[in-house]
């Protein structure tokens, strides 16, 4: 008999709530369950504090519903309370997948990144590269998606994974719909775009629904959608980062042997502060960096073709230099580019002879040196992005 979730509850309201007061299901503690194939997922919201304290809570639930008739696996995990008060229960992680037993002989083993070389690799993934932001708002996902097209216009077998949780862009800017299959009922089979694999939390949910999961439920979707996805053989895996220097971001850098950084800022200061956080962040887990960007650089006027340096000019320049990191070029601010984003026709390929796509694939060159001259150079770490 399938597993029923009403099923799963009633073996949930065995379990008495924090201090002894009621169970788990009363409460509201439970998030909504997923079940597939026989696996079932679920959080418990505790308070934050309380977190180490109540694992017997989260050990005990998943020890009731693995006991359960055809239940095949079990995913618990504790999420925080919202500050402010009162309980707030997450959403399920996304549908999961078998982790397959060995990679063909025919993939290549992810290649060892200097001192990162402990990192476990995802196979048939040569290089992996984080483009990351010390805030929003500055065009990361942008540069993420024409920096990948110009790897890939640079002969290169390139995939790209959206690891901004919370805020996915990638269905959007690559114009896909749709959702993922499986291949073989074991692992996501990624979209396609452009000649680019792409995976992304978007394609899992309504582009509207809020993500509200907290930190465990956001690692185990990360590591499920870098590492549970049929990437086939790829040269350069480009990740779009979380802006910020959050949980999510520093257990990336932490955990993916990552082959080099690239930091993306807007020219002004106050966006070059925040850059400085992500880049001291990337130096103290010993990701080195490939170089700076700098984005939206000027502004282009499309009737006169006039220049306005609307956020001031060269400031990621004069901090590429400060800093002693390579400075891999500049964005302008044109209609074009924000116009074929928000159409899913990146301006790389929609107009590959145009001066934004010669700037972009002008970045692509560079980085594509940068991480030749790391790794000649036993260089440490992963190339990230930051806008």
């Amino acid at each position: 008999m399938a597993i029923s979730k009403e099923a799963v509850l009633d073996r949930l309201r065995t379990i008495q709530g924090p201090d002894f007061e009621g169970d788990i299901v009363s409460l509201g503690l439970v998030s909504d369950i997923f079940i597939a194939d026989g696996k079932v997922f679920f959080s418990i919201t505790v308070p934050a504090e309380r977190a180490r304290e109540l694992e017997p809570l989260r050990a005990a639930a998943e020890r009731v519903v693995r006991e359960m008739d055809d239940v095949a696996g079990v995913t618990v995990a504790l999420t925080a309370e919202r500050k402010g008060g009162g309980m707030e229960s997450a959403p399920p992680p996304p549908p999961p997948v078998q982790r397959p037993a060995a990679a063909p002989p025919t993939q290549r083993p992810a290649a060892p990144a200097g001192r990162q070389s402990g990192k476990r690799g995802v196979p048939g993934i040569t290089q992996i590269i984080a483009v990351a932001s010390g805030k929003g708002g500055v065009g990361k996902s942008t540069t993420a998606v024409n920096l990948a097209l110009g790897l890939a216009a640079e002969g290169k077998k390139v995939g790209i994974l959206d690891a901004d949780i919370y805020g996915p862009s990638l269905p959007r800017l690559l114009g896909l719909k749709g959702k993922p299959e499986t291949v073989d009922g074991k692992v996501l089979k990624p979209m396609e775009a452009f000649g680019l694999k792409a995976m992304s939390m978007g394609f899992l949910v309504e582009e509207e629904t809020p993500m509200i999961w907290r930190g465990p439920m956001v690692m185990s979707a990360l590591t499920q959608m870098l590492r549970e996805v049929a990437w086939g053989e790829i040269d350069i895996l480009v990740v779009d980062m979380p802006p910020g220097t959050g949980d999510a971001q520093l257990t990336m850098a932490q955990q993916v042997p990552l082959a080099g950084a690239v930091i993306v800022s807007t020219p002004q200061d106050l966006a070059l502060i925040d850059a400085r956080k992500g880049l001291n962040m990337f130096k103290k887990v010993e990701v080195p960096l490939l170089g700076i960007v700098e984005n939206m650089s000027y502004f282009l006027a499309p009737d006169t073709g006039n220049r306005y340096d609307i956020f001031g000019h060269g400031g990621a320049k004069s901090e590429a230099e400060r800093l002693g990191v390579p400075f891999l070029g500049e964005v302008p601010l044109t209609i074009d580019v924000r116009e074929t984003s928000d159409a899913g026709t990146p301006v790389v390929v929609s107009n590959p002879e145009g001066a934004q796509a010669r700037v972009y694939r002008q970045i692509a060159s560079r980085v594509l040196a940068e991480l030749a001259r790391h790794q000649e150079t036993g260089g440490t770490g992963p190339e990230i992005v930051f806008e």
